[in-house]
């Protein structure tokens, strides 16, 4: 039983170790296509700004990795998942999406962001 404790105890050492590592390295500033869009990342969200080109629509979508609300409370699952920013025709203004706030107790690092366009 102790040798089973200690083994779990490693597992999870080795699994937040991971996720520290998976922060530290995917913290940042990104390039987004296009070429007229800022992406910024930190840990648990990203923002962008695009300027106004006459018509596209724009959605920012960020990749988490973490812990995430799976289905209806208190199902949880542990892996990778995305967050998206509510579609917008660029402005110059900042818009977000976050990692956090995707269910009560949800613990999640950002992996990747970039801009996905949409002609209309």
């Amino acid at each position: 039983m102790k040798k089973t404790i200690i083994s779990a105890a490693r597992v999870a050492a080795a699994g937040v170790s991971g996720l520290a590592f998976v922060a530290i390295v995917g913290s940042g500033a990104a390039q987004a296509a296009p070429q007229d869009c800022v992406v910024e990342r930190d840990l648990f969200g990203a923002s962008a700004v695009c300027q106004p080109d006459g018509g596209s629509n724009y959605v920012l979508r960020v990749e988490c990795f973490g812990l995430y609300a799976s289905g209806p409370f208190p199902l949880y699952g542990i892996g990778p998942y995305h967050s998206l920013s509510y579609p917008f025709t660029p402005s110059g203004e900042r818009v977000g999406a976050a990692c956090t706030g995707m269910g009560p107790g949800v613990v999640a690092v950002t992996t990747n962001a970039y801009v996905e366009v949409y002609q209309g």
